[in-house]
């Protein structure tokens, strides 16, 4: 017997902010299956269509197994398409590899990275189409990679889930720029599950209009010695909603886990919101846990002294916006990827900051 999995309501805590159930109606995400491609592909690297039979064993041994919330098993139970792919051990691939998620309904893609191998993911999102979907990611001792996704303004809604564990010395840093939809929402549950692994997340929202951009993260330190970082600034005018959740917990015996989180947010409009709740779960005694979040509006003595000195008003606002997501933006490691999430932003910008 089939049981049907309902979407989540703002009754549920972790969805209080974003009504998904509400955004979809009666429709839901319906029984669409997307797709996503994977380009350019070094040679070495395995590659799998997941609606394809005769898995191999790598697929077999971690598709499908770090689905933790009701969206992520719908797409898991209705998605017909997707891909997997391997990066070998000790293979580093020196340019980003490109995972392009198009087209109306549900999608899953897993990412495998064996020990000692390296890679640059980017991930763009189609803006057309309503989608949910599921990203699995496993990253062996002493691999490492770096995840950037951006996602441009929206009229629909878009979900994403990325589920991630991470073995001993194991490295991750993902960045997460997002424009913007009716409803959006990127949730990432991280796993530090070996001595010496790092999780490393930032982020912007530049919002306009009545779009909305959800963040929600769970950082799990299963074990000591572990570190993990979250920076996440959001930019707001309009009626735009942003979304910050980010939660951290720290195993019994994860002594010397290390986890620090800060979110913040300039508000400039009189019906722009910015939700951010970071939260603290500490079930170990020697630890160094931080957390901080901070809404506000621009610094009006910055705004006098750039105008006192001949800048007109638009421009002295871009420049301290800028300025403000500064840090979170210099993240980015490959250059040429930081270079199109700034550019992103100054055109979203050219929308919010007037």
């Amino acid at each position: 017997m089939t049981v049907a999995l309902a979407l989540p309501t703002r009754r549920v805590e972790e969805w209080k902010y974003s009504d998904l159930a509400r955004a979809l109606g009666d429709v839901g995400f319906g029984d669409d299956s997307a797709e996503v491609l994977a380009g350019p592909v070094p040679a070495g690297v395995e590659v799998f269509a997941l609606d394809e039979p005769n898995r191999p064993d790598w697929v077999k041994a971690h598709y499908g197994k770090l689905s933790a919330n009701v969206v992520s098993a719908i797409s898991l139970a209705k998605a017909r398409g997707g891909i997997a792919l391997r990066i070998p051990k000790g293979k580093i691939i020196e340019d980003p590899v490109t995972l392009d998620f198009a087209g109306k309904g549900h999608v899953r893609a897993l990412l495998v990275l064996e020990e000692g191998a390296a890679l640059t993911l980017f991930e763009r999102c189609d803006a057309a189409e309503t989608r949910n979907a599921g990203l699995e990611i496993v990253v062996a001792p002493n691999a490492r990679l770096d995840h950037v996704r951006i996602s441009p303004v929206s009229g629909v809604v878009q979900v994403e889930e990325v589920s991630i564990t991470l073995a001993r010395d194991a490295f991750y840093h993902g960045h997460f720029a997002n424009f913007g939809a009716r409803l959006s929402r990127i949730e990432l549950a991280i796993t530090l599950d070996g001595e010496g692994a790092e999780a490393h997340l930032s982020g912007v929202s530049v919002l306009s209009g009545d779009a909305h951009a959800d963040v929600t993260t769970h950082v799990t330190h299963a074990v000591g010695r572990t570190l993990s970082t979250q920076l996440f600034k959001k930019v707001v005018g309009g009626n735009g909603q942003a979304v910050y959740q980010g939660k951290v917990t720290v195993a019994h015996g994860a002594d010397g886990a290390d986890s620090r989180q800060t979110a913040k947010a300039l508000l400039l409009g009189m019906r722009a919101e910015a939700d951010l709740k970071p939260e603290l779960e500490i079930f170990a005694d020697d630890v160094k846990c931080a957390h901080g979040a901070a809404v506000g509006d621009l610094d009006s003595d910055s705004l006098f002294y750039l105008r006192a000195r001949g800048i007109p008003e638009k421009e002295a606002r871009h420049l301290l916006i800028h300025a403000f997501l500064e840090d979170a933006l210099t993240d980015v490691t490959n250059a040429d990827l930081r270079e199109q999430v700034r550019g992103a932003v100054s055109t979203a910008l050219d929308q919010v900051a007037t």
